[in-house]
Protein backbone atom coordinates (compact mmCIF):
# COMPACT_ATOMS: atom_id res chain seq x y z
CA UNK A 1 0.00 0.00 0.00
CA UNK A 2 1.33 3.64 -0.75
CA UNK A 3 3.20 5.67 1.84
CA UNK A 4 2.52 8.86 0.26
CA UNK A 5 -0.79 10.45 -1.40
CA UNK A 6 0.01 13.18 -3.55
CA UNK A 7 -3.04 16.19 -4.08
CA UNK A 8 -3.59 18.62 -6.52
CA UNK A 9 -6.48 21.07 -6.30
CA UNK A 10 -7.28 21.98 -9.95
CA UNK A 11 -8.83 25.51 -10.60
CA UNK A 12 -11.64 25.53 -13.02
CA UNK A 13 -10.22 25.88 -16.82
CA UNK A 14 -12.90 26.77 -19.16
CA UNK A 15 -15.46 24.97 -19.62
CA UNK A 16 -13.96 22.43 -17.06
CA UNK A 17 -15.20 23.06 -13.41
CA UNK A 18 -12.76 20.70 -11.93
CA UNK A 19 -13.66 20.81 -8.01
CA UNK A 20 -13.79 23.85 -6.37
CA UNK A 21 -12.50 22.11 -3.02
CA UNK A 22 -11.38 18.57 -3.11
CA UNK A 23 -8.18 17.95 -4.80
CA UNK A 24 -7.71 15.05 -7.35
CA UNK A 25 -5.51 11.98 -4.95
CA UNK A 26 -2.59 10.08 -6.68
CA UNK A 27 -1.81 7.10 -4.34
CA UNK A 28 1.78 5.98 -6.25
CA UNK A 29 2.30 1.98 -5.87
CA UNK A 30 -0.82 1.65 -4.25
CA UNK A 31 -1.52 -1.92 -5.25
CA UNK A 32 1.36 -4.75 -5.94
CA UNK A 33 0.73 -5.90 -9.38
CA UNK A 34 0.57 -9.95 -9.51
CA UNK A 35 -1.17 -12.70 -10.82
CA UNK A 36 -2.98 -13.67 -14.08
CA UNK A 37 -5.83 -11.17 -14.11
CA UNK A 38 -4.07 -7.78 -11.91
CA UNK A 39 -7.10 -6.34 -12.99
CA UNK A 40 -9.17 -8.31 -10.70
CA UNK A 41 -6.67 -6.97 -7.98
CA UNK A 42 -8.29 -3.24 -8.65
CA UNK A 43 -11.86 -4.46 -9.01
CA UNK A 44 -11.79 -6.38 -5.91
CA UNK A 45 -10.41 -3.55 -3.80
CA UNK A 46 -12.54 -0.78 -4.84
CA UNK A 47 -15.57 -2.77 -4.60
CA UNK A 48 -14.88 -3.94 -1.12
CA UNK A 49 -14.23 -0.12 -0.34
CA UNK A 50 -17.82 1.22 -1.75
CA UNK A 51 -16.54 1.74 -5.31
CA UNK A 52 -17.54 -0.74 -7.37
CA UNK A 53 -15.60 -1.71 -10.29
CA UNK A 54 -17.76 -0.17 -13.14
CA UNK A 55 -15.26 -0.95 -16.50
CA UNK A 56 -11.74 -1.99 -17.90
CA UNK A 57 -10.64 -0.21 -20.35
CA UNK A 58 -8.23 3.21 -20.76
CA UNK A 59 -8.54 7.41 -20.53
CA UNK A 60 -10.38 8.55 -23.36
CA UNK A 61 -7.91 11.12 -25.53
CA UNK A 62 -10.14 14.25 -25.19
CA UNK A 63 -10.42 16.07 -22.46
CA UNK A 64 -14.39 15.16 -20.40
CA UNK A 65 -15.43 14.68 -16.96
CA UNK A 66 -18.35 13.47 -14.72
CA UNK A 67 -20.43 16.40 -13.31
CA UNK A 68 -22.54 14.17 -11.11
CA UNK A 69 -19.75 11.79 -9.70
CA UNK A 70 -16.60 10.89 -8.39
CA UNK A 71 -14.07 8.53 -10.12
CA UNK A 72 -11.22 6.10 -9.26
CA UNK A 73 -9.04 4.62 -12.03
CA UNK A 74 -6.63 1.59 -11.35
CA UNK A 75 -3.39 1.22 -13.56
CA UNK A 76 -3.18 -2.55 -13.97
CA UNK A 77 -0.87 -2.51 -17.14
CA UNK A 78 1.29 0.01 -19.28
CA UNK A 79 1.76 3.01 -18.82
CA UNK A 80 -0.79 6.25 -19.30
CA UNK A 81 -0.07 10.42 -18.89
CA UNK A 82 -2.81 12.26 -18.31
CA UNK A 83 -3.53 15.80 -18.40
CA UNK A 84 -5.80 16.74 -15.54
CA UNK A 85 -8.15 19.59 -14.89
CA UNK A 86 -8.18 20.81 -18.49
CA UNK A 87 -5.12 22.39 -20.86
CA UNK A 88 -3.59 24.44 -17.51
CA UNK A 89 -3.97 21.02 -15.49
CA UNK A 90 -1.24 18.93 -14.37
CA UNK A 91 0.31 15.97 -16.11
CA UNK A 92 0.53 12.78 -14.24
CA UNK A 93 2.49 9.75 -15.51
CA UNK A 94 0.72 6.66 -13.70
CA UNK A 95 1.90 3.24 -13.88
CA UNK A 96 0.54 -0.05 -13.23
CA UNK A 97 -0.36 -0.14 -9.44
CA UNK A 98 -0.67 3.62 -9.37
CA UNK A 99 -5.12 4.41 -8.41
CA UNK A 100 -5.96 7.97 -9.29
CA UNK A 101 -8.71 9.47 -7.49
CA UNK A 102 -11.22 12.58 -9.50
CA UNK A 103 -13.34 14.24 -7.62
CA UNK A 104 -16.26 15.02 -9.49
CA UNK A 105 -16.16 17.76 -12.18
CA UNK A 106 -12.04 16.74 -12.53
CA UNK A 107 -11.10 17.30 -16.01
CA UNK A 108 -9.23 14.24 -17.91
CA UNK A 109 -7.66 13.47 -21.22
CA UNK A 110 -5.02 10.38 -22.40
CA UNK A 111 -1.93 12.17 -23.87
CA UNK A 112 0.17 8.97 -24.49
CA UNK A 113 0.35 5.66 -23.67
CA UNK A 114 3.04 2.70 -23.81
CA UNK A 115 2.69 -0.95 -23.80
CA UNK A 116 -0.84 -2.53 -23.04
CA UNK A 117 -2.81 -0.02 -21.64
CA UNK A 118 -5.25 -1.79 -18.71
CA UNK A 119 -7.48 0.26 -16.45
CA UNK A 120 -10.27 -0.35 -13.98
CA UNK A 121 -12.53 2.28 -13.58
CA UNK A 122 -15.17 2.82 -11.07
CA UNK A 123 -17.49 5.29 -9.20
CA UNK A 124 -18.92 5.20 -5.18
CA UNK A 125 -21.80 3.23 -4.44
CA UNK A 126 -25.00 4.46 -6.08
CA UNK A 127 -23.54 6.73 -8.97
CA UNK A 128 -24.45 6.92 -12.23
CA UNK A 129 -21.91 9.38 -14.21
CA UNK A 130 -22.66 11.44 -16.84
CA UNK A 131 -19.86 12.50 -19.29
CA UNK A 132 -19.50 15.58 -20.34
CA UNK A 133 -17.35 17.36 -23.16
CA UNK A 134 -16.44 20.65 -23.70
CA UNK A 135 -17.18 22.77 -25.46
CA UNK A 136 -20.48 21.18 -25.55
CA UNK A 137 -20.93 21.04 -21.40
CA UNK A 138 -22.79 23.46 -19.35
CA UNK A 139 -19.50 24.71 -17.54
CA UNK A 140 -21.41 26.72 -14.45
CA UNK A 141 -24.08 24.41 -14.17
CA UNK A 142 -21.85 21.68 -14.05
CA UNK A 143 -19.74 23.09 -11.48
CA UNK A 144 -22.17 23.63 -9.10
CA UNK A 145 -23.81 19.95 -9.95
CA UNK A 146 -19.88 18.72 -9.14
CA UNK A 147 -19.62 20.64 -6.13
CA UNK A 148 -23.23 19.28 -4.85
CA UNK A 149 -21.70 15.34 -5.52
CA UNK A 150 -21.43 13.97 -1.64
CA UNK A 151 -18.28 13.19 0.52
CA UNK A 152 -17.88 8.95 -0.54
CA UNK A 153 -18.45 6.24 1.96
CA UNK A 154 -15.27 5.08 1.44
CA UNK A 155 -11.95 5.86 0.53
CA UNK A 156 -11.26 3.62 -2.57
CA UNK A 157 -7.85 1.94 -1.89
CA UNK A 158 -7.39 2.30 2.28
CA UNK A 159 -11.82 2.11 2.84
CA UNK A 160 -13.40 3.74 6.04
CA UNK A 161 -9.98 6.02 7.05
CA UNK A 162 -8.27 6.60 3.51
CA UNK A 163 -6.51 9.86 2.95
CA UNK A 164 -9.10 11.03 0.79
CA UNK A 165 -10.80 11.88 4.16
CA UNK A 166 -7.56 14.29 5.18
CA UNK A 167 -7.75 15.75 1.80
CA UNK A 168 -11.71 16.30 0.86
CA UNK A 169 -13.16 18.12 4.14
Amino acid sequence: MPGKVVAHLLAADGAIPNHRRWPLLVYPAAVVISGPDPAALFEELFTRNGWPAAWRNGVFPFHHYHSNAHEALGIYSGEVTVQFGGDAGVKVVARPGDVIVLPAGTGHKRLASSGHLGVVGAYPEGARPDTCMPPFAHGRKNAAAAAAVPLPSGDPVFGNRGPLFEHWR
